[in-house]
């Protein structure tokens, strides 16, 4: 297959009414989803003069997938956008973009009008209503390749301006396939939703109900603060199948929720986004003995993820997980610091390549050039490569570990130090949840900032038993909540703040 559509239209014609996506007010079935993703096609076609891709002003609900497949029929790729996030990022992703049309919701016409001309506006309700026009949908899909834009995620940039990953209809078909064959899915499963629909893990739960005729259900942000609501979401709905951040397993872990309930019918769990602390892992497959769990690992210019680790036993609290090996479709190898392939068990700098990358970043050739390059490791050929900025060694048995950021090593009292192995430390230490560490490089002194209920001479007591006494943070400072990244990930700008 070429393009993403032809899984809906695959799917359609064997679970046509079923229900694909469920939220607490309304269920779509395939055929819905179908029949009114071409009509939006077909009435954007119309409406569009270039080939721009259609930024998307969508709430988190049932129709939102509806909107991305309506665009992808009219040709265009789509940009989704949380018209909650700032203003002034709204506007920087905006003047990225660039874009033609801007499909939305009638009810956000207020906050939308902020930011384009009303002229520009497209509303879902209304479009839901054009005239089908097959013959322009099926010349527009014979002009297409797999290696299209089908979509651009933002990221954060590291100037303070987001980055647009351009994802194919190839990259995500790529790593879907490989998601789908590790996770085991199937048309009986019900995937539980946590991310926001804008974000890239968000992808998984939107494009597996078409690929495997599966279900999607979008669990309320605000469950995931109260674990007992959310337990019981899961088992009212059935969940069977979740990829979350480690945040989320966290935060259900930390407020003790495996004392009162009991989860009866989740069995396949992924997490990725940051390191899962062992002590949460445990409680989880102490408390779902059957189910399997996955550890997952990669950037957003890999289409989500790249490498797997499959959790196959009782793990140790103070355990660390490997980020195991490469999925299906994806080349993931190390580089060090003369562009050569390191030694077994030396670090390096973690790089991707294969048809599960991403085109680069939209309207920005000199940043995709930086980062997106030959690899020097193929002479004959090019073949194109993404520099993760991650470090990583690979062991004897070919599994690869995750050892830190390359932008989060200091320079501290003269020796090199990892932000993230203080944080792993401090993250087993019993009573303390999330965790993020900081360095102020004026007054050459490490901050570990920390949420739970570990008091801070315990955590700086305990440290000294597993780190050497320059890598124990000289401040410890106790948060009621850690400050959050719209993606879930601890934002470190904030924290730097706090200094």
């Amino acid at each position: 297959m070429k393009n993403i559509l032809q899984w809906l239209e695959t799917t359609v014609k064997v679970y046509g009414d079923k229900s694909i996506y469920c939220d607490l007010d309304n269920q779509i079935t395939f055929k819905e989803t179908y029949d009114r993703a071409r009509k939006i096609g077909s009435g954007l076609d119309k409406l569009l003069e270039t080939e721009a891709p259609v930024a998307v002003f969508m709430d988190r609900c049932v129709d939102t997938p509806v909107g991305y497949f309506g665009v992808l029929y009219s040709g265009r790729a789509y940009a989704p956008i949380d018209a909650k996030l700032p203003a002034k990022r709204i506007e920087k992703i905006l003047e990225v973009l660039k874009p033609e049309k801007v499909l939305t919701q009638k009810h956000l016409a207020e906050t939308v009008s902020q930011y384009v001309p009303t002229e520009c506006i497209c509303y879902y309700e209304d479009l839901i209503e054009s005239q089908l026009d097959e013959q322009r949908l099926d010349t527009i899909r014979r002009n297409k390749i797999a290696n299209d834009p089908l979509c651009i995620i933002f990221t954060s940039g590291s100037s303070g301006n987001p980055k647009g990953v351009m994802l194919s209809h190839q990259s995500l078909m790529t790593y879907l396939n490989a998601y789908a064959s590790v996770m085991d899915i199937q048309s009986e499963d019900r995937i539980g939703n946590q991310s926001p629909l804008d974000y890239i893990a968000a992808i998984r739960d939107i494009y597996l109900p078409i690929k495997e005729g599966c279900q999607s259900w979008i669990i309320p942000k605000d469950y995931f603060m109260a674990p007992g609501t959310l337990f019981d979401f899961l088992n009212d709905h059935e969940i069977t199948s979740v990829g979350w951040s480690v945040a989320a397993f966290t935060i259900a872990s930390t407020l003790g929720v495996f004392s009162e309930y009991k989860l009866n019918t989740l069995k396949k769990i992924c997490f990725s986004g940051s390191v899962m602390p062992c002590k949460v892992l445990r409680q989880w497959q102490e408390n779902l003995p059957d189910a399997h769990f996955v550890n997952q690992y990669g950037p957003t210019e890999a289409t989500a993820s790249c490498t797997y680790y499959d959790v196959d036993h009782l793990v140790d609290e103070n355990e660390i997980l490997p980020i195991g090996m490469a999925y299906d479709g994806y080349r993931v190898f190390l580089l060090d610091e003369d562009n050569k392939e390191p030694a077994i068990g030396q670090e390096g700098e973690i790089c991707v390549a294969g048809p599960g990358l991403t085109l680069g970043y939209y309207n920005d050739k000199e940043r995709t050039a930086s980062a997106f390059m030959a690899n020097p490791l193929v002479e004959t050929y090019t073949e194109r490569m993404y520099r993760t900025g991650d470090i990583g060694i690979k062991r004897e048995d070919g599994i690869l570990e995750f050892h830190g950021r390359r932008d989060r090593q200091v320079k501290h009292m003269g020796h090199r130090v990892e932000l993230d192995e203080i944080e792993c430390a401090a993250s087993g230490v019993e009573g303390v949840g999330e965790c993020g560490c900081i360095y102020d490089h004026a007054k050459e002194k490490l901050h570990l900032y920390y949420e739970g209920t570990a008091d801070k001479k315990d955590i700086t007591k305990e440290l000294r038993n597993v780190l050497p006494g320059f890598m124990v943070p000289r401040k410890v400072v106790k948060l009621e909540e850690m400050p959050k990244l719209p993606n879930g990930k601890i934002d470190y700008t904030k924290l730097k703040e706090r200094i």
